[in-house]
């Protein structure tokens, strides 16, 4: 008799810094260096003149708003996500950058609220305040007991996967990867004489290869293997060959999901060879409400991804993804006509699933079924 499914819950960036960690109970120094904006405040105020006042301070839970019952009532396995803010009071900014992200320590509650087991930090946003704020965003994290994959105090660190346990003796292994095409310098890349991201240099076969024998070396029978990589420009449906290529190379070095972010909406959703890959999941929380601009991709809507896999291949069973809408910095149920906009979104980018595998839940949410 086969085991029960895994489900696993998956999101994208959540960007607790800049104007959301304003909001919060413990804000901290306001202060940016952005050509335009030059207090964090500011953020906030243009997403109360897009959807109306909201209560500073703010409970810890409120980004999170609707999701966080999604996500008990889904009981997943394992939710990973991307954490792309420096969690520090170092206030000397990174050279070089045009938009510095840092929440206040003391606001760490907020991000415990939806009791993730692994935040991802190889990304363009946890080094903005330099290795110092890399270091104390570290032991923040790890102080409430919140594990870390994709960036550490040396290579080997950063380079680890982080191992989190799943029923029957299983585990789910995550290792980040960072790459440039999403923000990434170089200069960020942990070595073994100081800490930073795991970085690589681009999709490529080499990287594929050198990532899944990372995780070999950690595996053991029965694990599930993911690669969470921070990659690809911050707008646009389209995804690069080379990226499309790796994706599935690591699929067939023994990876079980690809769990793709940066891009600030959803970019195409893939099943090769019976396993997923999110080329981008789009964000989850940030402080986005009210810039405008770039209103054709819906970015103010909000995909969680709930992937139930088969625990000894690792294959699909099911993708059900829960859509949010986020007002007044927190996020809501979709109504139908949102919901429908995003399945017809997904039909038009998803690859490799068989036609009308697409199937529009009542909650509102949509779930695809592997033929």
């Amino acid at each position: 008799m086969s085991a029960d499914p895994v489900t696993l819950a998956l999101c994208g960036d959540v960007m607790l810094g800049r104007g959301v960690d304003q909001i919060l109970p413990f804000p901290g120094d306001p202060e940016l260096r952005e050509a335009y904006v030059e207090d964090a405040r500011v953020y906030a105020g243009l997403a109360e003149a897009a959807g109306g006042l909201i209560p500073r301070p703010v409970g810890f839970r409120y980004p999170w708003g609707e999701a966080l019952a999604v996500l008990d009532a889904a009981a997943p396995a394992a939710r990973v996500l991307n954490l792309e803010t420096a969690v520090t009071r170092y206030g000397t900014f990174a050279p070089g950058r045009e938009i510095h992200y840092r929440m206040h320590p003391a606001n760490l509650p907020c991000l415990a609220a939806a009791r993730p087991d692994v935040c991802v930090l190889s990304n363009n946003h946890v080094l903005d305040f330099g290795r110092e704020g890399l270091a104390e965003t570290l032991r923040s994290l790890a102080a409430v007991g919140l594990r870390t994959a994709g960036a550490g105090a040396d290579g080997a660190a950063a380079r680890s996967p982080a191992v989190v346990p799943l029923p029957d003796g299983r585990r789910l292994l995550v290792l980040g990867l960072g790459m440039p095409s999403s923000g990434v310098p170089r200069t960020w890349a942990a070595t073994a004489g100081h800490g930073g991201v795991h970085w690589a240099a681009g999709p490529s076969p080499a990287t594929a290869t050198e990532a899944a024998a990372l995780l070999r070396a950690h595996k053991r029978p029965g694990d599930l293997a993911m690669v969470s990589v921070h990659w690809g420009s911050n707008w646009g449906y389209a995804v690069p060959r080379a990226q499309t290529a790796c994706a599935r190379a690591l699929v067939d070095a023994g990876v079980d999901l690809v769990h793709g972010h940066s891009s600030h909406h959803p970019r195409p959703l893939e099943l090769y060879a019976g396993k997923l890959i999110l080329h981008g999941c789009g964000d989850f929380i940030d402080d986005y409400e009210g810039i405008t601009g770039y209103e054709r991709y819906r970015d103010d809507l909000r995909p969680l991804y709930l992937a139930a896999l088969e625990p000894d291949t690792g294959h699909l069973v099911e993708l059900r993804i829960v859509p949010f809408r986020t007002r007044r910095m927190r996020l809501c149920h979709v109504g139908a006509e949102d919901a429908r906009w995003l399945a017809a979104l997904f039909d038009r980018l998803a690859r490799g699933f068989a036609p009308g595998a697409l199937a529009l839940d009542p909650a509102p949410a949509l779930s695809l079924r592997p033929a």
